[in-house]
């Protein structure tokens, strides 16, 4: 699953391909969406909020979007080739020059003027946005403090972004049990957690391959996730995946560092 930075940065490269530009046709293999009335709307604005994708047209809608395990964008010059095809095209966006195509996204819904969105209004601070509050972030960690730490970071409502590699890379690096109550997890020690996730994140938003070491360890360029059973960089001991939560997301860690 894509994860904040990533989805920044495919905003980013829409806003540059399409922001401010008319639209010149939109279609969709969605029934839903087969209508959508945005020809001759210019596209205001792309935004990423968490691991939401948004662009907003002039005229008040809103197309959201969230790419769970299988969605992508992806850009296009007007007669080039797509690599994917168009049955798996739920939204696309042509301007004079550009197509931004949107494939597979298991959320994508057209807002209407001055609807909200009930998952987007949920969303915990997001920690790529400059003005996140750390303090709601804590707040709302704290009404989850019967949870294990790897799943409570990353649950969207808390604290929008973090996903699977950045949970795993983070704890890892401030030495933090994943597999802990969240309660047993100082003020400080989360606070702590959350602006190394806020840095690395923000580290990456201009790099196609993510990247939290920066030391030379081979071809590798991140600490744990991925790696089971290949040796810990600091200590050596092989490390391990362990799947959490009700949808068994994957966590690495090495058994030795991140002892408790």
């Amino acid at each position: 699953m894509p994860e904040g930075d990533t989805i920044y940065r495919a905003a980013r490269t829409l806003r540059k391909a399409i922001g401010g530009k008319p639209v010149r046709a939109f279609r969709s293999a969605l029934p839903q969406l087969a209508d959508a009335a945005l020809v001759g709307t210019t596209v205001e604005a792309v935004e990423a909020r968490g691991k939401n994708l948004l662009v907003r047209f002039d005229d008040g809608h809103t197309l959201h979007t969230h790419m769970m395990m299988v969605g992508s964008w992806h850009v296009y010059r007007v007669g080039e080739p797509w690599q994917r095809g168009a049955d798996r095209a739920f939204a696309v966006i042509e301007t004079d020059d550009w197509l931004a195509v949107c494939f597979d996204a298991p959320i994508c819904k057209l807002l209407r003027p001055g609807e909200r969105s009930p998952q987007l209004d949920a969303l915990g601070p997001d920690l790529l946005d400059p003005g996140a509050d750390l303090d709601e972030a804590l707040r709302r960690l704290r009404q989850n403090d019967e949870l294990p730490l790897g799943v409570a970071i990353m649950r969207q409502h808390v604290v929008a972004g973090v996903g699977n590699v950045y949970k795993s890379e983070v704890l890892f690096l401030r030495r933090l049990d994943p597999f802990a109550p969240l309660s047993s997890v100082s003020d400080e020690a989360l606070r702590d957690a959350l602006l190394l996730a806020r840095k690395l994140m923000k580290q990456n938003v201009g790099h196609a391959r993510m990247r939290t070491t920066r030391r030379r360890f081979g071809s590798s360029r991140l600490w744990v996730y991925g790696r089971k059973n290949e040796p810990c960089f600091e200590c050596g001991t092989p490390l391990d995946m362990r799947r959490q939560g009700e949808q068994g997301r994957s966590t690495y860690f090495c058994p030795r560092c991140q002892a408790g």
